[in-house]
């Protein structure tokens, strides 16, 4: 990869953390398990924050996209998403593992997560700059390896440094879980730390640019030209609305897998922490290697072949009572994580108009979050009607399934 390649996939060693740390494998469980009440209820109680958020992402992210465009700012705006999100992130430091404390802990995992998704739409949308068409697919998903690898190495830092020493470095209280609560701060750090080389190598497209009030006064009907061409492009309309389905699916399974295997298996943090790390390793050697053959596969292939994996996987994780089959299942299932994720991407910035990029990748995030309530709402509904976590899981397959038929009859041209 160029300088300016490699200084994008690098967002996402830094971006990777808060999905890894905070969104599924330490802050949820701990949320869970030390915060709510009983882990059923918080499993429940975290998937309607994440209905929440999601209904925020979908209406900010496509007008965000038609600023960028127009205005031209991505950087800007990709830079005041990263400091948000590592601000909210570092206030998760204040919930103590008391019911007390669930609304603080709700309100600023729920405000990260919004700036976190916000600012993937200006990061996505720079990969047609950074890569020849031939090539895209090989950077999207070697970046994707990337950020495996740096949600693992994130992972161990906090395993060794925070969560397993007993006693815990630095005077923390594990009787009060700091040992657990610090990991946010050390997401916070670690996002600022390797944030900044895609904001300096790679520069806001050339041309002339309106001003941002200007901007702002004209993304709501550039939004709405957008969404209202789309009948007129098949392929682009049953894309959005196959990616809509199966990533509510893999966003569902992201938020509450270490929930489930808190709950279902009985892991401990530690055990979870190990879990992840295990799950990262898989997930990013998958990526990257799918990331090598996905230009010569082409982007949907590379996404059908992942989807019908995780099915099959993911039934098999439902239906075993076995903890070492449950490992065994995750790792192969975190395999084809990445490349579901990756060459989706690719795919977007092949099928996007290149003067409209941000705003398609608007469309992008919309089409994944839409919807996002609905991925936890029905597992949180599942979930309290049958007091079963198991079958609240059940509900991804169905909508990995259900992406994976309507993504079958799309055929990618360029927007």
């Amino acid at each position: 990869m160029n300088r300016r390649a490699l200084a994008w996939a690098s967002f996402d060693w830094a971006n990777s953390a808060f999905p890894t740390v905070v969104s599924t494998f330490v802050i949820a469980a701990y949320f869970a398990q030390g915060v709510a009440p009983d882990p059923a209820t918080g499993q429940a109680q975290w998937g309607w924050m994440q209905t929440v958020a999601a209904l925020v992402i979908a209406v900010l992210s496509p007008l965000l996209g038609a600023v960028a465009d127009r205005g031209g700012r991505r950087r800007a705006l990709l830079a005041g998403t990263v400091l948000v999100t590592a601000g909210f992130t570092a206030l998760v430091w204040f919930a103590r593992p008391d019911p007390s404390w669930t609304l603080w802990l709700l309100v600023v995992v729920g405000i990260a997560t919004i700036a976190f998704e916000l600012g993937t739409v200006f990061y996505n949308s720079m990969l047609p700059e950074v890569a020849p068409p031939e090539r895209m697919g090989r950077v999207s998903g070697l970046a994707w390896g990337l950020g495996y690898a740096g949600g693992l190495t994130c992972l161990a830092v906090a395993l060794v440094a925070l969560v397993q020493p007993n006693p815990a470095w630095f005077g923390l209280d594990r009787a009060e879980s700091e040992h657990v609560r610090a990991t946010a701060l050390l997401v916070a750090a670690w996002t600022l730390l390797f944030a900044w080389p895609v904001l300096l190598a790679v520069p806001d497209p050339p041309g002339p640019h309106a001003r941002m009030g200007e901007a702002i006064t004209h993304c709501v009907a550039e939004t709405r030209s957008l969404l209202r061409g789309l009948p007129r492009r098949p392929a682009m309309l049953r894309f959005l609305v196959a990616r809509l389905f199966y990533t509510d699916g893999l966003n569902t399974l992201f938020a509450f897998g270490a929930i489930y295997a808190a709950g279902v298996h009985g892991m401990a943090f530690e055990e979870i922490l190990l879990f992840g790390i295990a799950m990262n390793v898989t997930a990013g050697l998958g990526a990257a290697g799918f990331g090598l053959v996905e230009d010569r596969l082409g982007s949907k292939r590379t996404v059908m072949i992942a989807l019908l994996a995780m099915i099959v996987l993911g039934a098999a994780l439902l239906l075993t009572d076995s903890k070492a089959v449950f490992w065994g299942m995750a790792m192969a299932l975190g395999a084809f994580m990445g490349p579901a994720q990756a060459a989706s991407r690719t795919l977007m910035a092949r099928m996007a108009p290149e003067h409209e990029c941000a705003a398609h990748f608007g469309l992008f995030a919309l089409s994944g979050r839409i919807t996002g309530f609905l991925g936890p709402a029905v597992l949180a509904l599942v979930t309290t009607a049958t007091d079963s976590q198991r079958a609240g899981m059940a509900t991804v397959l169905v909508f990995l399934a259900l992406g994976a038929a309507i993504l079958a009859t799309v055929k990618p041209v360029r927007g």
